[in-house]
């Protein structure tokens, strides 16, 4: 598989500087004061559905407001400009190659404009790959915590066709961001490792997850490190998080990824905090002010800004990392590293790992009974006795001749996600 360009030349312009991402796409929208009528244009006059607030749509109706938003971040001291797609996979929009193509199309040329400009100074575009509203981990139903709403293979599928079109139109890298859930990260990195493959052509990767509360943990309850240990086989040419919190607030998170990741690390935090009317009060000169202390701590390789940032928060803090040299990837000792909501690492110096033998059909007759007779909820009750009781991974088999053993599986295994007593441990999967 051939590598893209972008490979060598961004990894040589990351061994020399902090590079700088841009920052929000939708609070520039919001700016422009747009009507219905810019969202439809000629082509969806018609369309039975309002579609104010369908930013990914202005790629197609009004390309000029794209552009300008390009230009503004990249004449502010961007290196990396994201492309309008946040929005752009099946979950929410019909037309997803179109939009995606076109989005990649249009940032590649603005890209391209000012490198031309300026070719000691190359400008990248990402292809933002979103989260979906979906989540693969979670159930949006309280009263049925094994349902999902959408899963790993539906998810790999929508974002086949969004990186596709993202590679065809032009871009340089790929960007999975606001990574609430996991697993939907990792739907979105195996789609696009297989349609890399598939095009022959390999691109660098971004990955950016989003903590959403001062509990340090993403949405689907994980923490930094176990979110590392959970992504870091996509190989990804950087990692960090962005939105939810303000610089101040994302600080914490962005030191313990930059200790543990042997990757480069990124954070485009929001400008502050919003307030009661959910727009965001911080000035790009505080804003600039904090994320200069991460680069004089040693913690960033690329800096940008999310939601409530502008093209002058962007200047601003392109202007204060500029006078910091990039942090330097650490030596990271080779361990086993391993996953459930919190990280569990095997390195030389560990003892025996305890593994829980009980939430196995042909080791446990009461959990066989259990599983064959549909009662679910006692059967979790033996997996939490087993972590309560010392257990640092849990086996579990379904392997049963009178049994659909695959549906068990994939049902007992979707009801421990619901469990975070249960599932902080990781699992293993013990199946013929």
């Amino acid at each position: 598989m051939k590598q893209h360009p972008a490979f060598a030349t961004l990894r040589q312009a990351l061994s020399q500087r902090i590079l700088v991402l841009d920052g929000a796409m939708g609070t520039m929208i919001q700016a422009e004061k747009l009507k219905e009528a810019d969202f439809r244009s000629q082509r969806f006059q018609d369309h039975p559905s309002d579609l104010a607030g369908n930013n990914d749509l202005l790629t197609l109706t009004r390309p000029d407001v794209i552009r300008k938003i390009h230009h503004a971040y990249l004449d502010a001291g961007a290196d990396i400009v994201e492309t309008n797609t946040f929005n752009s996979t099946a979950v929410s929009q019909s037309i997803v190659r179109e939009l995606n193509v076109e989005a990649a199309r249009l940032a590649r040329e603005c890209c391209d404009e000012v490198t031309r400009r300026d070719p000691a100074k190359p400008r990248f575009v990402a292809g933002v790959v979103g989260p979906t509203s979906r989540t693969a981990s979670l159930s949006p139903d309280v009263n049925d915590p094994g349902y999902r709403a959408t899963d790993f293979d539906a998810l790999v599928a929508d974002y086949e066709v969004a990186v596709e079109g993202l590679i065809e139109g032009g871009a340089d890298l790929l960007l999975i961001e606001t990574i609430f859930d996991t697993l939907n990260a990792k739907a979105a990195a195996f789609a696009a490792h297989s349609t890399m493959e598939r095009l022959g052509i390999e691109l660098p990767i971004m990955i950016s997850g989003t903590i959403t509360d001062a509990s340090g943990r993403t949405l689907s309850v994980q923490t930094v490190e176990a979110f590392w240990n959970a992504l870091s086989h996509a190989r990804p040419l950087s990692i960090g998080f962005n939105c939810a919190l303000g610089a101040a607030q994302l600080r914490p998170h962005i030191e313990e990824i930059s200790n543990l990741a042997n990757t480069f690390v990124s954070a485009h935090p929001n400008a502050g905090l919003p307030n009661e009317f959910g727009e965001y009060d911080q000035s790009a000169r505080e804003m600039a002010e904090i994320v200069e202390e991460f680069a004089a701590s040693g913690f960033l390789n690329i800096i940008g800004g999310c939601c409530g940032s502008s093209p002058q928060h962007i200047r601003a803090i392109a202007d204060a990392v500029s006078k910091y040299p990039p942090r330097k990837l650490p030596e990271v000792e080779v361990k086993c590293r391993l996953s459930g909501l919190e990280a569990f690492n095997i390195g030389a110096d560990s003892l025996f790992v305890n593994v829980g033998e009980r939430t196995n059909i042909t080791g446990s007759r009461k959990f066989a009974r259990l599983i064959l007779e549909g009662l679910y909820d006692e059967a979790l009750d033996v997996a939490l006795q087993q972590v309560e009781s010392g257990a640092q991974v849990i086996d579990i088999n379904m392997d049963e001749g009178m049994l659909d053993s695959r549906a068990a599986m994939e049902k007992f295994l979707r009801l421990i996600a619901a469990e975070p007593d249960i599932s902080r441990v990781p699992v293993m999967i013990d199946s013929s």
